[in-house]
């Protein structure tokens, strides 16, 4: 989004972007000087919550988050042209009936194909509602989807709707993603195979050339050595963190190589303070992964993106959402290794840390890096300004 926000900039139009209140995302609008409004609650807090937030609670959940964004949203998009929706479910909900309400034009947008209906993949399970394993009609299963749905923030949207004078949604999820939803994923690690039923534009990945230095102290530890493993998960919680990270840097010692930790949202620490190990924050990825060995990561969009683009050989340990099918996407494509489950033990991630380092696949990650495109912002800028244009009425003479 940051990446999008800058695009548009560079053509002449104004931005801002509505975030939650995590500094993380404060800091990084503030450094490329975009407006930031905050709603809801902080995304850490909810993703780190101990215990985490149950699903019977979603309900609920749903209905504050899509309060905060009639709120937040509605001042925020006054006097705009258009609004891109994108988030979680009821967020995008309660952002494209904002646009509906100023009447503006919206758009939604998906960093993962997952949540748009088609016959050849299923859809994602809600925490509580487990897909049935006995329907094995992709076409049911989406049904399906979109009744699960409805049930868990169906009367969240309708009651804050109602609120503002609109009228009921009967297809939340259909609601959401509109006519045309753009994809912004890279097509070839996220190929979109066209079904009838649903108008997607794929832009390509929005990426944001990052030109900011990495820290002196890890480009001193870069330069002693040979090319370490990173290991990060992102804004995962890793809810056994300390055992992840002791498992990873024994694991990545073992097979002779350095290590390099990412700190991420589960505050992953070094384990003694032996040389080979150096522990980083919020770096440039784009930067960094170039001078890696390989990267293991939770299989996040931007991270799995990301380290493609550099030519990083990869292991993915799927957490949740659309992480297991990035994992899938990284070892058809031959560029790293889908780790079986969330919870990596010293064996599991020996055997999959010890094939993404063979020159077969650094090979094959390096001539993917080629094909992956930069210019999805760009893409996706001129599409929406594009799109309010030709909403604007002609100016009289």
């Amino acid at each position: 989004m940051v990446a999008l926000a800058v695009r548009l900039r560079a053509l002449g139009a104004e931005v801002r972007v509505c975030a939650p209140p995590d500094e993380d995302f404060a800091q990084r609008l503030a450094g490329v000087g975009v407006p930031m409004v905050t709603f809801g609650q902080s995304a850490r807090a909810l993703t780190t919550a101990v215990p985490p937030p149950s699903s019977s609670d979603l309900p609920r959940r749903a209905a504050e988050l899509i309060g905060s964004q009639f709120d937040a949203v509605t001042a925020a998009a006054e006097g705009c042209d258009a609004l891109v929706a994108t988030g979680v479910m009821p967020a995008a909900a309660g952002a494209r009936s904002v646009a509906e309400k100023l009447g503006i034009r919206s758009v939604s947008v998906t960093f993962q194909q997952l949540t748009l209906p088609s016959p050849h993949h299923l859809p994602l399970a809600y925490p509580g509602r487990p897909l049935p394993p006995d329907v094995t009609d992709n076409r049911v299963l989406w049904d399906l989807d979109a009744q699960s749905i409805n049930a868990l923030f169906g009367e969240a949207l309708n009651t804050n709707r109602a609120s503002i004078g609109l009228p009921p949604v009967d297809n939340v999820r259909d609601y959401v993603i509109g006519d045309r939803p753009w994809l912004a994923t890279d097509p070839t690690l996220d190929p979109w195979q066209e079904t009838p039923d649903l108008d997607v534009v794929q832009t390509g990945a929005w990426i944001l050339p990052d030109v900011r230095p990495l820290p002196a102290e890890l480009v001193a530890f870069l330069d002693a050595g040979t090319p370490p493993v990173y290991v990060g998960f992102g804004s995962m919680p890793m809810r056994a963190s300390t055992d992840a990270a002791q498992v990873a840097i024994e694991v990545i010692r073992a097979q002779g190589r350095r290590v390099l930790v990412g700190r991420g949202w589960a505050d992953l620490a070094l384990i003694d303070d032996r040389d080979d190990c150096f522990v980083v924050g919020e770096v440039n990825h784009q930067a960094l992964f170039g001078r890696v060995a390989a990267v293991v990561h939770h299989g996040g969009a931007g991270t799995t993106t990301t380290a493609a683009r550099a030519g990083a050989p990869q292991v993915v340990v799927p957490q949740a959402a659309d992480q297991p099918y990035w994992a899938g996407r990284v070892a058809e494509l031959g560029v790293g290794v889908a780790h079986d489950g969330p919870t990596p033990t010293r064996e599991s991630l020996s055997a999959a840390l010890k094939t993404a380092l063979t020159p077969e696949i650094r090979a094959r990650a390096s001539a993917v890096a080629g094909t992956i495109r930069i210019d999805g912002a760009t893409v996706a800028a001129k599409l929406l300004l594009d799109m309010v244009s030709r909403e604007r009425p002609p100016v009289s003479a």
